[in-house]
């Protein structure tokens, strides 16, 4: 309570600004609820879709959540460390944390009470001989709406929930990254294993040119088969520049995520890592609760219902409060109470537009989270089943690799006995040196696959 004393010795009482204050404090209407804002999102919208043989139903269980520490790759673990604090573009999308969190202060304030001070001089008397008389005053002003009906509370409600989203769209993007970053180590490394098996076959295609120019030349081999030879030099030679090619786009792209100048320099891995044992998957219900893309568009929805209702209360008449306390010169004081009210009763449509844009727009959050969540359920299904049927590949093209290989060792001793031509050699050959790449590449897919199972599960990268 405030109490000011004037020159004549009244007290000017600030009961009155007491009572408004106290009055505002207990005039906060009601807001709905988290649960409320998101009953619309609750069972009907996804989970009545999923069928019960979905494929994360399975096995009942829950995914490690230091799932990148199973491949046993501590250079993977220091470059996604690297990429997580030096990605540009996961430092834009904490700076969109940031700024979300000042657009949650700022509509808190609207709760809070408004204070300004003014002054000031004037010249009052002027005699016409220098001398005058002047006057001032100063003051203090505050002013607060109260919130009876909540619409303010609405409001600061629905920027919460848009803070959260931004929040757990930036817990996705650092999530993403980490899964770029051990995609991009793993296809940078099976590049460059293939293009050191492209360079191989290049030395062999040279040995072959010589041994066709020595086997013309004593008479068991013909002119044909030496140019067959030079022109699959040559091939191996154009097929190994495209694979370089590729091993050093691969390195770029990985720089790029690191936050390094993409110059293709990165120390690859002698070895491809192994596949991690097999993980159980988790119910759909907890792959709904983890993925932070599924948390990101169910904090939307609440946000676009508290949009829906703040929209819905421009109806209301809205109660404002202003108290003025301040000196008149500096032998009276002065100070007031005043009260508003301002309700609309014609406002040409815009308030029944907000209503229908706000709706529309709450109608088309409860889409993007359906379709959201689908698109989860898609990324576990397509992920799950990729697991089982590369596995299998790569154990076929093993046995591909192996026969092939027996049979180009054949061919090549048929051929230098003079029994077959060059050609059937060069038949043979590109059968074992295709399965061989195919081999490589499902190796390094496997590893993809299971960060994206990681990925569509909602796996921790803490």
């Amino acid at each position: 309570m405030m109490n000011i004393k004037n020159s004549r010795g009244y007290l000017v009482s600030g009961v009155a600004a007491g009572l408004a204050m106290l009055f505002l404090h207990g005039c906060a209407g009601p807001v709905a609820t988290q649960e409320e804002a998101t009953a619309s999102i609750k069972g009907e919208v996804v989970e009545e879709r999923v069928p019960d043989n979905f494929a994360a139903k399975a096995e009942q269980g829950t995914v490690d959540d230091g799932w990148i520490k199973s491949f046993n790759d501590s250079t993977l673990i220091k470059l996604t460390d690297e990429a997580l604090a030096a990605n540009p573009g996961l430092q834009i999308a904490k700076a969109k944390v940031d700024q979300a969190n000042g657009l949650t202060r700022q509509a808190e304030a609207g709760l809070k009470p408004t204070v300004g001070y003014a002054g000031g001089y004037a010249d009052t008397e002027y005699d016409g001989s220098g001398a005058g008389k002047g006057g001032g005053a100063a003051g203090l002003a505050i002013s607060w709406e109260a919130d009876v009906w909540g619409r303010i509370g609405t409001d600061i409600a629905g920027s919460e929930q848009e803070t959260a989203a931004t929040v757990a769209d930036y817990q996705f993007a650092r999530q993403s990254l980490a899964a770029s970053v051990s995609n991009g180590w793993f296809m940078a490394n099976t590049a460059k294993f293939q293009h050191q098996f492209a360079e191989d076959v290049v030395k062999l295609q040279q040995k072959r040119v010589e041994v066709a120019v020595a086997m013309q030349e004593i008479g068991k081999g013909t002119e044909r088969d030496v140019h067959l030879a030079r022109g699959a030099a040559a091939s191996a030679g154009e097929a190994a520049r495209d694979a370089l090619s590729a091993s050093e786009k691969a390195l770029r792209s990985l720089e790029l995520l690191l936050g390094r100048y993409p110059a293709a320099d990165l120390k690859t891995a002698d070895k491809l890592v192994a596949v991690p044992p097999p993980i159980p998957a988790g119910i759909p219900s907890a792959i709904m609760e983890r993925r932070p893309d599924l948390i990101a568009a169910e904090h939307r929805v609440a946000a676009a219902f508290y949009k829906q209702k703040e929209a819905e209360l421009l109806h209301l008449p809205r109660f404002s409060f202003s108290l003025g306390v301040g000196l008149n010169t500096i032998n009276d004081a002065i100070a007031g109470l005043s009260a508003g009210l301002f309700g609309p009763l014609y406002t040409g449509g815009a308030i029944e537009a907000e209503v229908e844009k706000a709706t529309a727009v709450q109608e088309g959050t409860i889409a993007a989270y359906a379709q959201t969540a689908l698109k989860a359920f898609k990324e576990v299904e397509e992920s799950l089943a990729a697991e089982e049927h590369l596995l299998k590949r790569e154990e076929y093209l093993k046995i591909e690799v192996r026969e092939n290989k027996k049979a180009y060792d054949q061919t090549m001793q048929q051929y230098e006995i003079g029994q077959i031509t060059l050609l059937d050699v060069l038949t043979v050959e590109n059968k074992w040196i295709a399965s061989r790449i195919a081999e490589m590449d499902v190796a390094g897919q496997r590893l993809v696959n299971r960060v994206n199972l990681h990925l569509a599960l909602g796996g921790s990268f803490q």
